[in-house]
Parts: structure tokens; C-alpha cells; sequence
């Protein structure tokens, strides 16, 4: 956790908000903080001094951070500075006068460091493919043309005129697939044709072809059809308009104008192939991420998935669901993020808040209804504490658990009423924080969200959140870590701090904690399953025929199940929290098959015996010969050198029987009596 902040500069922005700096100082102890009326404008000395002091700088103003930057660049030496909205967020408020609290607890998050990240490069020449139509692809080209290297593909090439200098090729087709992102998009196109310069009163084309290729560095759909790709708007380089909105057209073909040269986006997930569940030996395992990757970015790849960063739009949901942390999202990585809530809550509490609730939100949509809200409507609650992210389906359970070990009381996601793309894993989550937490004895509905896109209704829906307590022994740990491994702390943590601790709770199917149940009877000890898992929960002895299960490591991939051959394994979901100290579970054990040469083990002697008296008198090799059969009960070196002592021939089987001719049904049909 990084320092509490040391100098802190609030301002009542022309005595617009109230501001309770004892409640600000008592969250953030140690902390020098100094009020203002107009530190913008009239004050500015005052900020003038404070940022030419060298130490770090908190500034509780965002609307003229651009102003404070500049000021603060004139002399060098300065610390650095942190700028908090606590105007929009707690101060413009009909609960303002309470906020004192709630502005501790937002200056101690945002105190927290920002994490680095790193960066995926894409590249465009500005190639150019306009798939159209009619002369509106056209139309669009022209404007594009003195800019970017422009081809024209139209679809219904009906009566389009000839043009009179050909500034850009026009050809017709039809996209029958497309993949890639900007820079470098691939396109198969059929029915493709180029147009013949010969073209009079209309444009002809030669004859058309199937399985044209096309690459690019932009697309630009203006052809009324289905998007060429899932989750369209969020795919670099490609910018789809309807034609008969002019408006969308002319944005879009300014956008495209301006998509040439080098651009940097985040790599939103971080991806350990070790860690992966995804599948063994061909033989398909854990595929939460495949499912709900809203842009097809993720594939299989072998015994792991693969993740191409540059499709990547960064919706979070396959880390929020992973369930061995091979994926893990990276804007911010989960510890940081919980560490951000510890900070948070701490100071919360500290100051003298009560029963918080937790808003996740992110900029670009729950930023803009926030600030709605306060400008035109009462403002968010006093214990409502705002939390921006880059997307809100990035948050995963552990960050819903380490909500609630810190105290907080309630959790809300605010999302779009029409959501960009499908949240099917942030419900994942939901459904799976809801049990663990009422069966740990907090009130039900803890977890939910509010999709709107009204401030006003943004609004009514938190004050209608009925208070409750937090946890009643709030934890105050530090999240280091891995995924998995920040996961399973919070988990502990809030074991610790919930009303009524419980040492197993019962999940829903797809939960990724959970045992195994073994039908023992079918159960030869075959092993497969050991070989399969990739957490090592299941695991042998190679001393004696044994299967253990650590049930810590288990995260319900299913791979184990859907190897054995027998069929005798069951999954079943449920958080055992003792299981983080247990020692490891024996499913079930068997006598040894001793070598009945060395006395060596070798195998499982209910499956020798099993395999003896299925062959005994009934295969051709052992009818008549017991030394045959001892072969069985040998260990592989002990077998080799029994078949050279006794000269077993494998290939030693009875004479096969002659091949029937026409000549043998004749004779047999000639031989038989008459009825």
C-alpha cells in the first residue's frame, strides 16, 4: 500500500459544497490538508506554494487539473500531484454536508499508484477497402481518396456510371469472410470482379471468380449488411456506418482519414499458457473464456487458448472468470485494484462513514451519468463510493470479496441499459458471490446491477438500497499476488470477517472451487485423470496404487471427468474453506500386484486378477499353458526375461483356417440330406 497522502489541497469551489476537512484528515491521517475557496483562480498562490514544496500533491479538483499542470510545470523540483473529482462525486450533493467521509476515502484510493501496463503496437499504411452497394460507396471514396490509398467493393453493381478518370479501382464481390484487425485485415471475397476500362454507358465487369483475397489496413462498411465481425464496434480499423445516415457516413470516413501511422492500445490481459485448463491430450476441458469473448479473440491453441492482443478490446470478462489466473487482466492486475478498495474503505471507516456501498463504474457511461446526476439532480448518496475502471466486466470475484472483508455493505455495477457487448461473465460473477456471501451470513442482494442510462433513475436506484452492516470484524490485509492467489486470500479474509462463518458453502454449476466424488467400485486406478489435471489437485503415489485429491488446487475444469474411461467421476461444486489447511484427501488406495518373480509392485492386483480371469481358459494363448498366464502377474522387465527363458513365440497362434472357395458351398449343398 503506498504512503497515506501528505498534502492535500480541498476546495469548497466558491462555496458551492460543503467541505469537512477534520472527517478528511481523520481518514487520512498524517496528512496536511488545507482548504480553499477558489484555489483555481483567486487562491492560486496558495496551490503555487503547495506544488513548489517537492512533496507529493493531492488536489480535490479535476475540472482544472489542466490549469494546476501548467502552473506546477513553471519550476521544476515539484512532487508529484494526484487530481481526485470530489466535487461531482461527493461535495454537489444533497447528502454534501455527510460527505467528509466519503472524500477521505476517494483522496486515500486515488493516492494509491497506478500500476504500468504495457502496450500492443498496430500499424497503417491507410489501404483502404469501402465495401458498399451503390454509388454511396462511391460517394464516400471520393472524400477519402486524396488521403488514403482507396479500393471500392460493391456488391449490387447495378447501373453505376463509368467514371471519367479512374482515381481509385471500383470492383464488385461479396465479403464472404473477414478476420484481422487495423493494419492488417484479410478478406475473402466472392463473385469478384474488376471493372473493364471499356466501360461505356455503364460499368461492366469481367467474369467474376470465388476465393479472391483481399488485405487492407482499414474497412469501411457502408453496405447495409450484417457487420463483418462479432462485437463490430469494437474492432480497430473497422468502421461500419449506415447508408442512409449521411451524418454516420461523414463520421466515419472522418475517422478513417485520421487511422494512418503507429498507434499504441493497452494489453489488457496478461496470459500464462502454463496455467491454462483449456484442454489435455485433445480431450476439451475449461472453456469459460471462449465462451463469452465478445470479439472472437481468443482460440484454441493446442492444450492452452491463445489471446491476440490486437483484437483484444479489453471487456475483462475472460480473467474475471478464469479459474487458475492464466488470464488476468492487466489495467489494473488484481492486486492493485483490491489495494485500491483496501485504501479506500480503510479511510473510510476511519473518518467515521458507515455501511458503504461500492459503485464500479467506468468512464466513458457511469462517469457522465455521475456527473449528470449532480449537476441537474441530488447527487450520489454520502456512503456511495464511486470506483472508475476502464471496463466494469473486468471486475471478478476476488474483487467482490475483498469488497466485502473491507466492510463494505453493498456492491453495485452500473452498466449501459443497452450494453456494448454480452456481460454474461460479470452475471457469472454475480451468481457466484451471491451464495458464498449469504452463506456466510450476509443479507441477501448484496450484489447487483443498475443498467440505465438516466442519472435520474441512476439515483433512485442507490437510494433505494436498504442499508445494512458491513462485515462485523472489517480485515485489513494486503493483496499481493497472482489471480488465483489474491483470490483465495480475500476468500479467507472474508471467512474471517462474515456474521456467521460457515466452512462449506454450496456453489452453482461452473463454480471454479469444488471436490470430486469417485464411484469407487468402477474406479481401477487407471491413473488417466492424474495425467490429465492441470492444477495437480489429483495426484498418485509411486510407490502403490493410490489417488489423492487437494481440493485447494481444484478449479472445476472438468478435464478429469471427462478423461476416465470408467466414468466414474463427479464434480461438485462448493467453497470448502478449511480446504486452504487441509492435507491432502486419499480417494482411494488398493493392495499393490506384487511381480511374482522380484516382488516388485507393478501395477493394481484387483486389475491383475480381474485381467487373469477374463483370459484364463478363454483366449487361445493361455487355454493349456500356466506359464502363459504367470506372464501376466510379472513386471515389465521380469516379463521380457520369462518369454526369452520359456521361448514364447507371440506369433506361435493355431493354424487359421482355410479360405471357403464356391467349390466348398457346392459340395456342402450337395451333401446335404433331402428333408
Amino acid at each position: 500500500m503506498a504512503e497515506r497522502p501528505r498534502n492535500i489541497l480541498i476546495c469548497s469551489c466558491e462555496d458551492t459544497m460543503p467541505l469537512d476537512a477534520e472527517a478528511v484528515r481523520r481518514g487520512c491521517r498524517g496528512a496536511q490538508v488545507t482548504t480553499g475557496r477558489q484555489l483555481c483562480r483567486a487562491e492560486l498562490e496558495r496551490f503555487r506554494a503547495a506544488a513548489a514544496a517537492g512533496e507529493p500533491l493531492v488536489v480535490g479538483c479535476t475540472q482544472e487539473a489542466p490549469l494546476f499542470s501548467e502552473v506546477a510545470a513553471e519550476r521544476s523540483g515539484g512532487g508529484p500531484i494526484v487530481f481526485v473529482n470530489l466535487r461531482e462525486t461527493a461535495g454537489w450533493s444533497a447528502q454534501g454536508a455527510r460527505a467528509g467521509p466519503k472524500m477521505a476515502a476517494l483522496i486515500a484510493a486515488a493516492s494509491e499508484p497506478a500500476p504500468d501496463y504495457p502496450l500492443v503496437s498496430l500499424s497503417s499504411q491507410g489501404v483502404t477497402l469501402i465495401y458498399g452497394r451503390d454509388e454511396r460507396a462511391i460517394e464516400a471514396a471520393k472524400l477519402l481518396a486524396e488521403h488514403l490509398d482507396v479500393t471500392v467493393l460493391i456488391s449490387r453493381a447495378d447501373n453505376l456510371a463509368p467514371p471519367r478518370v479512374t482515381n481509385f479501382p471500383v470492383v464488385k464481390g461479396t465479403i464472404r469472410s473477414a478476420k484481422g484487425h487495423l493494419g492488417a485485415f484479410e478478406l475473402t471475397v466472392d463473385d469478384y470482379a474488376a471493372a473493364s476500362p471499356s466501360s461505356r454507358g455503364a460499368l461492366t465487369f469481367a467474369p467474376p471468380r470465388d476465393g479472391a483475397v483481399s488485405r487492407c489496413d482499414i474497412v469501411l462498411d457502408v453496405s447495409g449488411n450484417a457487420p463483418l465481425f462479432p462485437a463490430f464496434d469494437l474492432r480497430d480499423g473497422y468502421l461500419r456506418a449506415d447508408p442512409g445516415d449521411p451524418a454516420a457516413v461523414l463520421k466515419a470516413v472522418l475517422k478513417a482519414r485520421d487511422l494512418v501511422g503507429g498507434f499504441d492500445k493497452p494489453r489488457y490481459v496478461a496470459f500464462t499458457p502454463e496455467l491454462c485448463a483449456h484442454s489435455r491430450s485433445k480431450i476439451v476441458g475449461c472453456r469459460r473464456c471462449l465462451d463469452l469473448c465478445p470479439t472472437g479473440a481468443i482460440a484454441p491453441a493446442g492444450d492452452h487458448v491463445a489471446i491476440d492482443p490486437q483484437i483484444c478490446a479489453g471487456c475483462g470478462q475472460c480473467a474475471a472468470v478464469c479459474p487458475t489466473g492464466a488470464a488476468s487482466y492487466a489495467l489494473p492486475p488484481a492486486d492493485a485494484l483490491m489495494r485500491k478498495l483496501r485504501a479506500m474503505l480503510t479511510a473510510y471507516r476511519e473518518a467515521g462513514g458507515a455501511r458503504p456501498i461500492v459503485l464500479f463504474h467506468d468512464e466513458a457511461h457511469g462517469g457522465e451519468l455521475i456527473d449528470a446526476l449532480a449537476r441537474h439532480g441530488d447527487g450520489l448518496p454520502a456512503n456511495v463510493l464511486p470506483l472508475a475502471i476502464n471496463e466494469v466486466t473486468q471486475i471478478g470475484l476476488e474483487a467482490v470479496a475483498a469488497s466485502f472483508a473491507y466492510g463494505a455493505s453493498a456492491v453495485r455495477f452500473l452498466l449501459r441499459a443497452k450494453p456494448r457487448h454480452d456481460v454474461a461473465g460479470l452475471a457469472r460473477t454475480i451468481g457466484l458471490a451471491e451464495p458464498i456471501l449469504t452463506g456466510l451470513g450476509f443479507v441477501p442482494a448484496r450484489v447487483a446491477t443498475i443498467e440505465t442510462d438516466d442519472p435520474f433513475a441512476l439515483g433512485e436506484a442507490l437510494q433505494a438500497i436498504a442499508p445494512a452492516d458491513g462485515a462485523p470484524r472489517p480485515a485489513s490485509f494486503m493483496p499481493v499476488g497472482g489471480k488465483r492467489d489474491v483470490l483465495r486470500l480475500a476468500l479467507r479474509e472474508l471467512h474471517l470477517a462474515s456474521p456467521a462463518p460457515a466452512d462449506i458453502v454450496p456453489l452453482p454449476e461452473g463454480a471454479p472451487f469444488g471436490t470430486v466424488e469417485l464411484n469407487l467400485e468402477g474406479c481401477t486406478l487407471c491413473l488417466s485423470c492424474v495425467s490429465a489435471c492441470p492444477t495437480g489437485a489429483l495426484s498418485d503415489d509411486p510407490e502403490r496404487p493410490v489417488l489423492r485429491f487437494a481440493e485447494d488446487a481444484c478449479v472445476q475444469c472438468g478435464l478429469c471427468k471427462a478423461t476416465c474411461p470408467e466414468k466414474v467421476i463427479t464434480l461438485v461444486p462448493r467453497l470448502d474453506f478449511r480446504a486452504a489447511t487441509a492435507s491432502t484427501r486419499v480417494l482411494k488406495e488398493e493392495e499393490p500386484a506384487l511381480c511374482i518373480r522380484c516382488s516388485k509392485p507393478f501395477g493394481v492386483k484387483s486389475s491383475v486378477d480381474r485381467v487373469t480371469a477374463k483370459l484364463e481358459g478363454q483366449h487361445w494363448m493361455f487355454k493349456n499353458s500356466a506359464k502363459r498366464l504367470d506372464v501376466i502377474k510379472m513386471c515389465a522387465d521380469c516379463r521380457v526375461i520369462a518369454m526369452s527363458e520359456e521361448k514364447f513365440d507371440p506369433f506361435a497362434a493355431p493354424p487359421r483356417p482355410a479360405p471357403r472357395t464356391s467349390d466348398d458351398y457346392i459340395r456342402e449343398r450337395e451333401n446335404k440330406p433331402e428333408s
